[in-house]
């Protein structure tokens, strides 16, 4: 997959993270997937990329954490 339709479908998966909040664990996932592609092909990731995903992450483990 080429950068720019990775970098496409990352921006339409932001996209939907705002419209879709109740879906935001799937679509973190997806992001995730998405990155992890990018990495694959040995292609930069940018940094608030990163950070987003980082803060995502952080958030689903407070609310495993306090869930159980």
């Amino acid at each position: 997959m080429a950068f720019e339709d990775v970098k496409a479908e990352i921006g339409l998966l932001l996209t939907q993270m705002q419209n879709e909040p109740e879906d935001s664990h799937e679509l973190y996932l997806q992001l995730k997937e998405r990155l992890n592609e990018l990495k694959a092909y040995g292609l930069p990731i940018p940094e608030d990329l990163k950070d987003l995903a980082a803060s995502l992450e952080s958030d689903f483990e407070e609310d495993r954490g306090s869930a159980a």
